[in-house]
């Protein structure tokens, strides 16, 4: 009799092949206007500001760590920030507030037209991420949203709208992560 965990482990290994072949398959177009948007913003000395709930706080530190740091070579230091990482912020607004604006107040504070405002959200309808976007969009910050399923509200308001259309949140994070390397390892190569 085979071990049940093992199956379990086969089924999602099987499963995240099958979506990083489906990103890696799909056209690519959006995600070469992300990695040109991301780049002429740290060109003109602009901002990246990335924020997301749970998991995807945690890509959107990340990402941003890899543009401030290094991602896997020497250069200047890029302006990346991730919205989730301060608590006073995050709780005063959402106490004083609402937790629906924890994102949207910070674009208010720091973005600037030329900026790049990047949202991840694996069901597309984070309401604190479609905020940040509505006012991102009134002060002209290119927006952009990494989304799994159908991408929902946040996907389509978006300037730039990066897809896995995997029903599994799972394994929409997981193709999520290398789609971030993936624009690491280009915009770093290209500065």
């Amino acid at each position: 009799m085979s071990d049940p965990r093992l199956e379990t482990i086969d089924r999602v290994f099987a499963g995240a092949i099958r979506a990083h072949e489906a990103a890696r398959s799909a056209d690519q177009g959006a995600l070469l206007r992300a990695i040109d948007a991301i780049a002429d913003a740290f060109r003109s000395r602009r901002r990246l500001l990335v924020f997301g709930n749970g998991g995807s706080a945690a890509d959107a530190q990340h990402f941003a760590a890899e543009f401030v740091g290094r991602f896997q070579r020497e250069r200047r230091a890029l302006a990346a920030v991730a919205l989730t990482t301060d608590t006073c912020i995050l709780t005063a607004i959402g106490n004083d507030d609402t937790y629906d604006r924890v994102f949207a107040r910070q674009v208010e504070a720091l973005g600037e037209s030329g900026d790049v405002a990047f949202g991840i959200t694996t069901s597309g309808g984070s309401t604190n991420v479609i905020e940040a976007f509505r006012v991102a969009k009134a002060r002209q910050l290119t927006t952009i949203a990494l989304t799994g399923r159908d991408g929902g509200d946040a996907g389509r308001m978006a300037d730039i709208h990066l897809n896995v259309p995997d029903p599994s949140t799972a394994r929409a994070q997981e193709v999520h992560r290398t789609l971030l390397h993936a624009i690491c390892e280009v915009v770093e190569g290209g500065l």
